[in-house]
Formats: structure tokens, sequence, C-alpha cells
């Protein structure tokens, strides 16, 4: 049988859990926890939300791009320090964001997050970002992180 032969990959154990990932975005980054919330985490991937805040949006009432960036930064930064641990000086080394469609006025943004490659040097994310109550992403971005090696 071939599928008696596949080969069952399973994903690392997570080595921060929501509220660990929470105190660690409050500590190491205080000038913007507070605009984001963990709404789900398992291995290898992560929900995060963009609070909504006048702050955030663009003329229009819309949220603006460097907000949806900021939510897709910060997503695929929480996956990967899930993953490996609290080493906050991983940096974004490359990003591509789509804007596909006019975000809801109102509400907050949800990323949906995976990692789709965690090795020991990059890390390569996805994320789709929703606005709240809606089922068509608004911006769908891939981010690459350099991972600072071990001591």
């Amino acid at each position: 049988m071939a599928a008696d032969r596949e080969k069952q990959v399973t994903s690392p154990p997570l080595q921060m859990n929501r509220a660990a990932l929470t105190r660690f975005l409050e500590s190491e980054f205080p000038q913007v926890a507070q605009m984001f919330a963990i709404d789900a985490l398992e291995p290898m991937a992560v929900t995060v939300r963009l609070l909504h805040d006048e702050r955030h949006l663009r003329p229009g009432g819309t949220v603006s791009g460097p907000a949806m960036f900021a939510l897709a930064d910060v997503a695929v930064y929480l996956a990967i320090m899930a993953m490996i641990g609290p080493k906050a000086l991983s940096v974004t080394t490359n990003c591509a964001i789509d804007f596909m469609r006019k975000p809801a006025a109102g509400v907050d943004m949800i990323c949906k997050t995976r990692l789709l490659k965690l090795g020991r040097v990059l890390a390569v994310g996805e994320c789709l970002i929703y606005s709240e109550g809606q089922d068509t992403p608004a911006a769908r971005a891939s981010l690459t992180y350099s991972i600072p090696p071990s001591t």
C-alpha cells in the first residue's frame, strides 16, 4: 500500500505558547504590542489580529498598506518565535505583499499565517489577511526571515 509507505511529516513542537508570545511581544516590542492579539497558535501556524484603531486608517477610512504590512510582519515573526523560542534578533530579509481588495472599515484585520520553511538560518512564511467577518482576503504576503545563529 502506497499510503503505508508514505513518510509521516510532523512539525517540531512549539517552544512558546500564546501567553509566552504575548509576554515576549510586550517586553521586546512594547511600542506596538498593544496593536496585536494572538487568536490561534499551532505548530508552524498562527492567527494574529490587528486591533482596529484610527491610527491604522488611510484617507477613505480603510486600513492602510503599512498597517497590513506590520500585521503580516508581526505574524510571521511570532510564528517563528513560537517554533524556535525567543530569539529577538531574527529579522525580515524580504517581503512581498499583494493588496487585493479594499479592507472593510471599522473592523479588526485578521492574518492567517503559516511557515513554509523553518531552517537553521532562514524561515519563509505566507499570510492571508482578512477584514474581520469577510471570507475573501484583502491582502496576501510572503516574508523571509533571517534567524541569528545559536550561541
